[in-house]
């Protein structure tokens, strides 16, 4: 969709505008554009309490139903009440790996339709075409896809062999873009566009209610030159808007360590950087360590890459590796063999403090890779457990420190630091700070997401009604629980629409005068 083309018409607000065309943003549009989940008539779900709440209302949709109430009881993977509920009727039992079939039915109703626009950077899927694409995601298949259409079957259609129930990131965003033409939800998303402002507007003496404003860049090609490429201009964009949806996920901004010397040449954010040194040929057997520093799945990945080189691997992180919340306790051995192996290497193959004397008091340097690596079955791998860098120095010497204040320097050939990223929020007051749970922290996945109801995904502390959150932004990283948040700010939608007397025909009329009329383009 092209925002240039619309025309500079005065009139009511969009409805709905969704920052972010990942799959957060895909699944909530599914859901406004009509497509409906029932209970089937047939159905039954294996949680008796669930089951015996859905055949009390049976004729409305889940859009209509009390959801506080449907989540009441249930436990799941997930803090968030209704991705918990939303997962056990999309996947009822994944967890015992059984595979019960849902109990849903959907059904498209277009007079339900609320209509929307999603903005995104690049192509539907967001992050997933900038992730890399040969290993496999942690998820299962069925895991991480959208209603309506079974990941497995189009993998299949893709490909002969399926590795078994995964997929490889590259696979993923293929699905997402595809979902979006399947579904034929292409007319409500407008990519290629950076949002650079949102801020609530008051209303006018005109009759305008108080909405939110929705500045931005489009990106779209120019003329063609006589080479036959074409120059890409930005036209900007002016959009207003009842609701907002915040789905941008989190992988805009690389989590820095603040350290001295992060800054240097050898110093990498990314695992695509690693991609790049590796089919460069600056990493082989004969290279010094790399040092991995960080303890998710991507620093895990970087690990199993070097090592598949016969590259040493140093790999420092700050968690112990029994602490309950490291991602690696979490996962089931027999579905991710690799990820346990890496753990298993973590846990056995650590740095064991050398003895103190004068000598290494003074010079705490580890100048031989075999030194100080134990026999193991993991030769070429050592890890750090509870250890913090301190400085990277551009003679490449790496100063870790333990938490009991221990100091040990290593030379390395580069430094991978994965240790998660950051929202880009930019186009919010003051990043977005004052709409997480601690108003002095930035927001974080992790650590201070945004805080919203758990019922609606409404943001508590925004600048006025209206506002919502999905995905990442509030804590949920996986595709499985996402479309939780979907369901809940559908629903919430949808009551509110049937409160304030919306019918189809009004929204309708919206949407033929106002998709095509509201977008005012400002003159560069």
């Amino acid at each position: 969709m092209d925002l240039r083309d619309k025309e500079r018409t005065p009139g009511e607000p969009l409805p709905v505008v969704i920052i972010g065309n990942g799959p957060s943003g895909i699944c909530l549009s599914y859901l406004l554009s009509g497509h409906t989940p029932y209970l089937s008539p047939e159905a039954w779900h294996p949680n008796p309490l669930l089951n015996s709440k859905l055949a009390e209302q049976p004729h409305l949709s889940l859009l209509e139903q009390d959801l506080e109430y449907l989540c009441e009881g249930l436990e799941g993977r997930s803090s968030n009440p209704v991705a918990v509920l939303f997962d056990a009727l999309l996947l009822p039992d994944s967890d015992f790996g059984l595979d019960h079939t849902s109990p849903l039915e959907w059904r498209h109703e277009p007079e339900r339709a609320i209509p929307h626009l999603v903005l995104g950077k690049g192509p539907p899927g967001g992050a997933w075409h900038a992730m890399e694409g040969s290993m496999l995601t942690l998820s299962l298949a069925n895991w991480m896809e959208l209603p309506g259409l079974k990941l497995k079957d189009w993998m299949r259609e893709k490909r002969r062999n399926v590795r078994n129930d995964r997929a490889t990131p590259a696979e993923i965003a293929s699905y997402y873009q595809h979902y979006v033409t399947q579904m034929s939800l292409e007319q409500s998303f407008a990519c290629g566009t950076t949002v650079t402002s949102v801020t609530r507007e008051p209303g006018d003496q005109k009759g305008l209610p108080p909405c939110w404003r929705i500045l931005g860049l489009q990106r779209r090609e120019g003329e063609a030159l006589g080479d036959g490429s074409t120059v890409s201009e930005e036209v900007p964009f002016s959009l207003l808007a009842h609701n907002v949806v915040l789905a941008t996920g989190t992988h805009d901004i690389p989590a820095r360590l603040g350290v001295e010397g992060e800054s240097l040449p050898f110093v990498c954010h990314s695992f695509w950087e690693l991609e790049m040194a590796i089919s460069r040929g600056e990493l082989d057997q004969s290279s010094d360590p790399v040092l991995v520093v960080g303890a998710g799945l991507t620093a895990a990945d970087a690990v199993l890459a070097a090592h598949h080189l016969n590259t040493p691997v140093y790999h420092a992180f700050r968690r112990s590796v029994s602490d309950r919340g490291l991602i690696f306790n979490q996962l089931p051995k027999l579905l991710y063999p690799e990820y346990h192996k890496v753990h298993q290497m973590m846990t056995q193959q650590q740095h064991q403090p050398m003895p103190s004397t004068p000598e290494h008091d003074q010079n705490p340097l580890v100048t031989s890779f075999s030194r100080f690596t134990p026999p193991s079955s993991y030769p070429g791998y050592l890890s750090f457990p509870c250890h913090r860098v301190a400085a990277i120095r551009p003679d490449r010497k790496c100063v870790l420190v333990s938490d009991s204040g221990e100091e040990t320097v290593v030379i390395v050939s580069k430094v991978l630091v994965l240790i998660g990223a950051h929202p880009n929020l930019s186009f919010l007051n003051n990043n977005g700070r004052s709409l997480g749970i601690n108003p002095d922290e930035p927001i974080s996945c992790r650590r201070n997401p945004i805080d919203v109801d758990p019922f609606t995904n409404r943001v508590l502390a925004a600048d006025g009604p209206g506002l919502y959150a999905i995905g990442p932004l509030v804590g949920e990283n996986f595709v499985r629980f996402l479309k939780g948040g979907a369901l809940a700010i559908a629903s919430d939608l949808a009551k509110r629409q049937s409160k304030e007397g919306g019918d189809a025909g009004s929204m309708d009329r919206c949407l033929d005068r106002q998709v095509t009329c509201q977008t005012e383009v400002l003159d560069s």
